[in-house]
């Protein structure tokens, strides 16, 4: 049985999110949705901005449609399309409004990774950067109540940020080589 470029796609999402994201304990509250299957692995087909705008939008009803138990959340990979961050950046306002428009703000909120994810006033290469950066450009679908959840039980949510970048400066270019967590050549 041969691979397809969606299951390669899948594959080197799972092993970023567990050697980078669980593994660096970037996010401390990726773990549970993983080990109980939560997670949803959609990746776009899309060969156009309103293609990928349509499969954000049926992901979205998708995920508003099952309860928290079967589908926490949903991450949307999108390995042929806006491999330029500012084009993914750009993007993000329409995913926002796609949001507005199915009347989901307060109810989801959408987070990205990208591979070559830049925080604004940092240089490209700067390690900090890879906090966000991911094997492909990925819309991550997040449920506003998991997020509620998760901050009471991690009363210093707000300093994820600093210890996130504080592991990265320590792990430097190097050690995130070393987690091979990049997109399959």
């Amino acid at each position: 049985m041969t691979e397809t470029s969606q299951d390669i796609a899948i594959a080197d999402t799972v092993r970023w999110l567990e050697r980078a994201v669980i593994g660096l304990n970037l996010c401390p509250f990726a773990k549970a949705p993983h080990v109980k299957g939560q997670i949803h692995y959609a990746v776009s087909e899309a060969k156009g901005l309103e293609g990928l705008r349509d499969e954000l939008i049926s992901e979205l009803q998708a995920l508003a449609s099952l309860p928290a138990e079967a589908r926490e959340t949903v991450l949307l990979i999108v390995p042929h399309m806006l491999r330029d961050f500012l084009d993914f950046n750009d993007f993000l306002d329409e995913a926002d409004g796609v949001l507005q428009e199915l009347d989901l703000e307060g109810e989801f909120q959408i987070a990205s990774f990208h591979p070559e994810f830049q925080f604004a006033g940092t240089e490209p290469d700067d390690i900090t950067n890879y906090t966000n950066r991911s094997p492909y450009p990925t819309l991550h679908l997040i449920r506003e109540a998991s997020i509620d959840r998760a901050v009471e039980a991690f009363p210093e949510a707000e300093m994820i940020y600093e210890v996130n970048m504080a592991t990265m400066e320590k792990l430097g270019v190097d050690g995130w080589k070393k987690l091979d967590v990049d997109a399959t050549p």
